[in-house]
């Protein structure tokens, strides 16, 4: 089954190889093909819902390795441009990412770098290793935050790659469930400014701000607004 947000990049033939967070199916509704012109929204400190694919759909992030390194990479331009990132999944044909906006520069940029770095660092015999651009939603609420990583946790599901979403290890999941570290730092490096009550609940706050809690503590009790 393939992903709806990747019918935005591309229409060609699709790869079918091989709770809290991620409890019963909910269908989102995500937009028509992508347009020639796109409008991004930065500076209301939203968090954004990013996903980009690889080159024609592709499943050149197949192998363990490939997704190793991409990890690698993605913690290393983290650091760099000094974002957080919320949640992440990584397929063998694309990648979703919850992020906050970068203390440095913006998404476009962080993307831009993330894209050539990965492009250069993981062997690949085809013209390019991603599709250009990237489709980018903006997250201003508490429920859509959690609505994405439970998209992006399933994903792996859904797509019959493992049984239980903790068995892919190329996602935030076991962050959130278990409270294990991974190559890629998950809500880590809040700046006190990004606090706002649109996308993190009350309950949430005292989580961001004292990280003695320990990973796994971070919306696991987190709930969905009615």
């Amino acid at each position: 089954m393939g992903c709806p947000v990747l019918s935005r990049f591309w229409k060609g033939p699709v790869s079918t190889s091989a709770h809290h967070i991620t409890d019963t199916a909910t269908t989102a509704a995500y937009p028509s093909p992508m347009r020639r012109h796109l409008k991004r929204y930065y500076g209301n400190r939203d968090l954004h819902f990013i996903t980009f694919s690889c080159y024609r759909r592709l499943p050149l992030l197949n192998s363990r390795a490939a997704r190793d390194r991409f990890l690698t990479v993605l913690e290393q331009v983290r650091r760099k441009y000094d974002f957080v990132i919320v949640g992440c999944v990584v397929m063998p044909e694309h990648v979703h990412l919850l992020m906050s906006e970068p203390e440095a520069g913006d998404p476009s940029l962080a993307m831009q770098v993330l894209k050539q770095r990965t492009s250069r660092g993981i062997a690949h015999s085809e013209p390019q290793f991603w599709q250009l651009r990237f489709y980018d939603f903006n997250v201003w609420s508490a429920r859509k935050r959690i609505e994405k990583l439970k998209y992006m946790h399933r994903n792996p599901v859904t797509r019959g790659l493992v049984a239980a979403p903790e068995d892919w290890r190329w996602s935030s999941y076991r962050w959130y469930a278990l409270g294990e570290e991974g190559p890629v730092a998950v809500n880590e490096g809040w700046h006190e400014i990004r606090l706002t009550s649109k996308v993190f609940s009350d309950a949430d706050i005292p989580a961001l701000s004292n990280r003695r809690k320990g990973p796994g503590t971070l919306f696991i009790n987190s709930t969905i607004p009615s």
